[in-house]
């Protein structure tokens, strides 16, 4: 087989093309998108990419590994170009069908964890998408009950996928648009990641890749949270917690619709960034 490149000769490549794209990267950014596209060119750990700069890369995924750049350059999302994402310390399977999953989202985990019962307790996790939240949760509380909903079937399927490759199996999937497929059924904590960002707002351009549904509920950014507040009772025991994640500057308004819809101990938390991210209130 003829050699054309190595490690080191590509990856200085990848770390050129990425950086002069307009995706904003950094030098530092470059280097790790082009190190982990390449490891996973080569189905090598990343440290061996820094380890064996002069391992020799033959024509074939030496090509591969430059359409991935020019992907990546873009815009497209690094987790849809290898298929995988690392999301509360677990390697889930994601794709174009999905959003990807955010460190900000581990935040509803956090207080999920902290609000719910310790012992036995009911959960739905609605619009799973690739079951992140969902999947957090099983695996930190095996004795829970948890339901995950998404509209999407082809999103359920790969939720469901990531559940048996994780081997977390106390975790039932439906089908449906947010409270549908929970009718007549209450539940210790009911938790979402909606769609949040308005249909006019030009940060979408750059989510372009990512699937329109789960980021935006059209116009009316409020529209999803408003649903999810209003049928909230319905489905929560008593001093059940709802929790919500949201755009950084709709905690105010989510705190008074909460209020209004009679909700308790309402409050905000911010994410690491210093943005208040998501909003939890007791029935």
């Amino acid at each position: 087989m003829t050699i054309t490149a190595n490690v080191d000769t590509l990856l200085a490549e990848g770390v050129r093309r990425l950086s002069a794209a307009a995706t904003g990267n950094t030098d530092a950014a470059a280097r790790l998108d082009a190190g982990v596209l390449l490891a996973h060119v080569l189905e090598v750990p990343r440290t061996r990419i820094s380890s064996h700069p002069e391992a020799a890369v033959g024509p074939a995924q030496a090509a591969r590994y430059r359409d991935l750049l020019l992907r990546r350059a873009a815009g497209e999302p690094l987790a849809y170009l290898t298929g995988r994402r690392e999301f509360w310390s677990l390697e889930l399977a994601v794709s174009p069908e999905v959003l990807v999953p955010r460190p900000e989202t581990e935040l509803l985990v956090e207080r999920a964890l902290a609000l719910g019962p310790a012992a036995s307790a009911r959960v739905a996790d609605l619009g799973t998408g690739s079951g992140a939240i969902a999947l957090a949760l099983a695996s930190e509380r095996p004795q829970w009950h948890v339901i995950a909903t998404d509209l999407s079937s082809s999103g359920l399927a790969l939720a469901r996928a990531n559940a048996a490759a994780l081997g977390l199996t106390r975790i039932e999937f439906r089908l449906g648009d947010w409270y549908a497929p929970l009718s007549g059924e209450r539940f210790d904590l009911l938790l979402s990641n909606p769609p949040y960002v308005a249909a006019d707002d030009p940060a979408l351009r750059e989510l372009r890749h990512e699937p329109h549904l789960a980021l935006t509920p059209g116009k009316d950014a409020f529209a999803a949270l408003r649903v999810l507040v209003g049928g909230a009772a319905q489905h929560l025991a008593a001093r059940g917690w709802l929790l919500l994640e949201h755009g950084a500057t709709q905690a105010a308004e989510l705190r008074e619709a909460l209020v209004l819809a009679a909700f308790r101990h309402v409050r905000s938390h911010r994410d690491l960034a210093g943005h208040e991210r998501m909003t939890e209130g007791q029935r």
